[in-house]
């Protein structure tokens, strides 16, 4: 009889070790919790003030930025088993806006768990651009996009990134002055087939932090988004010959700069 009480005593003992190793398993297997990724803006070394920060980029043009908005969209994370998880697009769109504090925090649900790669969009995906109305709401919503400048109605498409400042590089407007413009959209879409500005960051987590997501805490990922990129990333941009940058060839070339901002600064677990 002892000897079946001991045995039985191993069981459980070994179930309930197995159980409690289960609910800490990262990567879809535990309960939601909250995973917050700030968009923290900087050009070059400096931290980025509207209007009235003073940059000067690669080819020595002076500049000033009054503007700047992107979409984020399509968040994952992966854990150290490769195991990802993706956060149901309809809650995994959202518009980072230099002028609104709040938004620079994008947050999202997602299991509990150790993760060591967060992925994103800049951008609003191609079946997104195409849906139906209805199915475009919050920031998506055309009528807010065209509000807040960032829906093209005449091309039917989203604007990803908005940037836009002054510049004594650039030349003088009608009004007298020197502006630079740079709106970049474009899905691959049926207006546009060769123009995708879409893009899909990657970030390794693990040389600063991996994301401990728990609930009743919130981790915070804290990225740098270095928009410098745009003028001195793999092409040079000077605002003396591209002032104003929209729906045309050049704007890949932006987009290709735009995709190398964000770098991982910490993580806040």
């Amino acid at each position: 009889m002892n000897r079946i009480y001991i045995v039985l005593l191993t069981v459980v003992f070994i179930f309930s070790a197995c159980s409690r190793k289960e609910t800490v398993e990262p990567a879809g297997n535990g309960q939601l919790a909250t995973l917050s990724v700030q968009f923290d803006n900087i050009v070059g070394a400096k931290n980025l003030q509207l209007n009235t920060g003073v940059y000067v980029n690669a080819t020595g043009e002076t500049f000033r930025i009054s503007l700047l908005q992107y979409y984020i969209s399509n968040i994952s994370v992966q854990d150290a088993n490769g195991k990802a998880y993706t956060v149901p697009q309809d809650s995994s769109y959202f518009l980072v806006s230099e002028e609104n504090a709040a938004s620079q925090f994008v947050k999202v649900r997602v299991p509990e768990g150790d993760y060591q790669r967060l992925t994103f969009t800049l951008g609003v995906d191609s079946l997104r651009n195409t849906m139906d109305i209805s199915k475009r709401t919050g920031v998506l919503d055309p009528s807010t996009g065209m509000d807040n400048g960032m829906y093209w109605s005449w091309n039917s498409g989203y604007i990803f990134f908005k940037m836009e400042g002054a510049s004594d590089a650039a030349p003088a407007d009608p009004s007298g002055q020197h502006k630079f413009r740079y709106h970049i959209g474009g899905f691959g879409g049926y207006s546009a087939p060769t123009i995708n500005n879409i893009k899909t960051i990657t970030i390794d987590l693990r040389p600063a932090g991996v994301a401990k997501v728990r609930s009743g805490r919130e981790a915070n990922v804290h990225l740098l988004v270095d928009v410098m990129q745009v003028f001195n990333g793999r092409t040079k941009v000077s605002i003396a010959q591209n002032p104003t940058v929209m729906f045309s060839n050049f704007s890949t070339g932006i987009a290709d700069n735009y995709a190398e901002m964000f770098t991982h600064d910490h993580t806040e677990n």
